[in-house]
């Protein structure tokens, strides 16, 4: 993950919480994606980073971002995600022709 992330640089992070910071890297066919990089601080160790990754690539919804993969080495432990653009979440709640809003029954199909 290193070369995806050009080594964790600065110019590639996207954020950070509280279980460590997220970067975007490009894997070598050209996809992007978000490599969550987790604190070794966070205190989380090898079987809960398991069963962590189990209950993530069980989820899926159209709403959240898909679990490509996760590597650990020694005590570096990461997960990879697609990524998505960032977007506000008027953009989605908006109609494009206007800037009437959806009513709830919209907002559910979208």
């Amino acid at each position: 993950m290193t070369i995806a992330t050009d080594s964790f640089s600065h110019s590639n992070r996207l954020g950070e919480g509280g279980f460590g910071t997220v970067y975007k890297g490009k894997l070598l066919n050209g996809q992007e994606v978000a490599v969550k990089r987790l604190s070794q601080s966070s205190g989380q160790g090898m079987q809960e980073f398991k069963n962590e990754v189990s209950l993530i690539a069980k989820l899926l919804d159209r709403n959240l971002v898909r679990l490509l993969g996760y590597c650990f080495h020694k005590k570096e432990k990461m997960l990879v995600y697609e990524y998505l653009p960032n977007k506000g979440l008027d953009s989605f709640m908006l109609v494009s022709s206007s800037s009437e809003t959806h009513d709830q029954s919209e907002r559910m199909d979208l």
